[in-house]
């Protein structure tokens, strides 16, 4: 049986390379898969404390935080296609001002 501990490694690792992505990259789409590797490192905690407690919560709760992050990435990619359309970038240094 594999420990605990090198889930909690497994997923301190996502977490990091997720904020470390979301940090220095600039172009708005890999920004958004960094934050759905954050919520990913997130679900591996709920999961694993989950097994090792025998509790069903957290098992729960990852399926409500996976819906959650669909709805996020669908409505991210919308503003991403829109503000395409308008500007002809998708990096967040030339988005500038966010007026209609």
């Amino acid at each position: 049986m594999i420990p605990v501990s090198w889930y909690l490694t497994l997923s301190a690792m996502l977490f990091c390379i997720g904020m470390y992505g979301f940090l220095t990259r600039r172009n708005v789409i890999i920004m958004f898969l960094c934050i759905e590797l954050m919520l990913n490192a997130a679900n591996l905690n709920f999961v694993a404390f989950s097994h090792y407690l025998t509790d069903l919560g957290g098992q729960v709760f990852t399926f409500f935080i996976i819906a959650v992050a669909a709805a996020e990435a669908a409505i991210g990619l919308g503003i991403v296609v829109a503000l395409y359309r308008n500007r002809q970038t998708v990096y967040s240094d030339e988005i500038n001002e966010l007026k209609g």
